[in-house]
């Protein structure tokens, strides 16, 4: 039988496990099916050549779960070398799955790059550019965006409901209100959505006295004390019990580790001893131009709470799966949605994190805005001897969509997620994807101390450009992973090159840019 033709039938065959409703299968013949997949995909790899690429190809899992957490550094765990912040269950993920070392977010906040989540397009191209709320001027006028989720995109959770997996969301959606939350976009279950980018409160009842969009619904039966990461779990670890069975894909985007900045009081306690004890730290900023400052180390108590109750609620996740028996069929993925808050205006000390060696944070097209954290797991192929534990590649928010299509065994969709490629070869060792530039475009100011501006990055080279006065920056990430040494005027062809790739990809995709506002005063 020819490699391509057993896969189908391996393919096939997963389709008629991937039943709605687990009750149509009798326990004997379903664990006769998951074997008869098994031994499809072992007499595949016999069958084909050793150049064939379905050789490659292993089974599909049977469950999805989708951790995002909100706002979490690139250099906030573990795995990445963080030392103050403790995140034990993330690095045994990490372990397990491959971390992307080189990922960056399409956006340096929050909104677009979920946008790009839950389209595989480019933020640019949807048309949510800046977080779903903001609005600043100054020298210019922000480019135009939308305030939802066009109701035409085809969502990774209707992609998944059509294939017949039961399909949840809780938490933090940030793409629309009313109508336009996940329930509208393929989502059979949702739990503790808000109509915003934050939590009233992280503490029970989760909301502020007068009614508000940061209120947190659904979880009126709590209790004093209750802290809203350990519920989000509750309800995720609840959801997984219930669905046991299979198959479901499950988005479980937490508030956290987003402002405002609450942990429990144990934990805080306990990273203020761990502060205290830290050696003295004569240089606590460094600036960013005459715009704003970064923090330079990690030290915040509340903050590294923060991180340690997702932490835990990343655990809990796993030892759920361990004990219902279906860690071996389920894949696991943690995202953050860019970079961790370490910039603000200068004059303004109270962002919590750092993330150097990486330049400013949040906000900000250089990397420190947008590289963030990507582990995934997936039984079977990550994790093994032969398997590296990390890549190196550069890789994208846009590519989760077509790589989570392809993990389950789901056909892709091409014409929906346009701008992402999915990381199966990279989950099984390929060295690289065929791609020949990354961009960014953020039209608009923030909070931050950002400007618009818009970034290209072609292998090691990325360009920035700043919309105000056209100034451009060019840095050699391989060689300066700080962006601190600006090669622009000693490389001026290459700035060019760059600059006509960021250009063209504007006007392909229709960019909403930032306009000269008429009430500027140079203030």
């Amino acid at each position: 039988m020819q490699g391509a033709a057993t896969m189908a039938m391996l393919t096939a065959l997963a389709r008629k496990t991937h039943s709605p409703d687990p009750s149509h299968f009798h326990h004997g013949l379903l664990a006769q099916a998951r074997s008869s997949v098994l031994i499809l995909a072992a007499f595949a790899v016999l069958s084909c050549g050793p150049g064939d690429p379905a050789a490659a190809i292993p089974p599909p899992v049977r469950n999805v779960v989708w951790i995002i957490v909100d706002d979490l550094g690139w250099r906030d765990i573990g795995a990445a070398g963080s030392t103050f912040y403790e995140t034990p269950n993330i690095d045994r993920l990490a372990a397990a799955g491959m971390s992307f070392t080189q990922f960056d977010t399409a956006s340096p906040v929050c909104s677009p790059t979920r946008a790009s989540f839950m389209t595989g397009k480019h933020p640019a191209r949807v048309n949510i550019t800046n977080w779903i709320g903001g609005r600043q001027a100054g020298m210019l006028l922000q480019g135009e965006y939308l305030g939802q989720l066009p109701l035409d995109e085809v969502t990774p959770g209707e992609a998944f409901k059509e294939a017949g997996y039961t399909t949840a969301y809780m938490g933090k959606w940030h793409l629309g209100d009313g109508e336009h939350l996940p329930d509208a976009q393929g989502f059979d279950i949702t739990v503790a959505v808000n109509g915003a980018g934050q939590p009233a409160t992280y503490f029970y009842p989760y909301h502020r006295e007068s009614p508000s969009a940061w209120d947190v619904p659904d979880l009126d039966d709590g209790l004093e004390g209750e802290y809203l990461t350990d519920r989000l779990t509750d309800e995720a670890v609840g959801f997984l019990r219930e669905h046991a069975g299979g198959p479901f894909f499950l988005v479980l985007s937490h508030y956290s580790v987003h402002t405002p900045l609450e942990s429990k009081d144990g934990l805080t306690a306990k990273y203020e001893t761990k502060a205290a004890a830290l050696p003295s730290h004569p240089q606590p900023f460094v600036s960013e131009g005459s715009l704003a400052i970064s923090k330079t180390r990690q030290d915040h108590a509340v903050y590294a709470g923060m991180i340690e109750s997702t932490d835990d609620s990343v655990g809990r996740i796993l030892d759920a799966l361990d004990e219902l028996g279906i860690a071996d069929e389920t894949a696991v993925v943690l995202v953050s949605d860019n970079g961790g808050l370490s910039t603000l205006p200068s004059g303004r000390t109270s962002m919590p994190t750092s993330n150097l060696p990486l330049r400013a944070g949040k906000g900000w097209l250089y990397e420190g805005g947008i590289r963030a954290p990507l582990i995934i797991k997936w039984p079977g192929v990550t994790g093994g001897e032969d398997t590296p534990s990390t890549s190196d590649v550069p890789t994208t928010s846009m590519d989760l969509y077509p790589t989570l299509l392809a993990i389950a065994g789901l056909p892709a969709r091409p014409e929906q997620h346009l701008d992402g490629l999915s990381l199966a070869p990279l989950l099984q060792g390929a060295e690289g994807l065929e791609r020949e530039a990354l961009f960014w475009h953020f039209p608009h100011y923030h909070g931050s101390g950002n400007r618009p501006s818009g970034a290209v990055r072609v292998g090691d080279l990325k360009l920035i450009e700043w919309f105000e006065d056209g100034r451009r920056e060019l840095y050699d990430l391989k060689a300066d992973p700080s962006e601190t040494n600006d090669i622009a005027a000693r490389d001026r062809r290459e700035t060019a090159r760059l600059h006509a790739i960021l250009g063209r990809w504007r006007v392909d995709i229709d960019a909403n840019m930032p306009t000269a506002n008429p009430d500027w005063d140079g203030r």
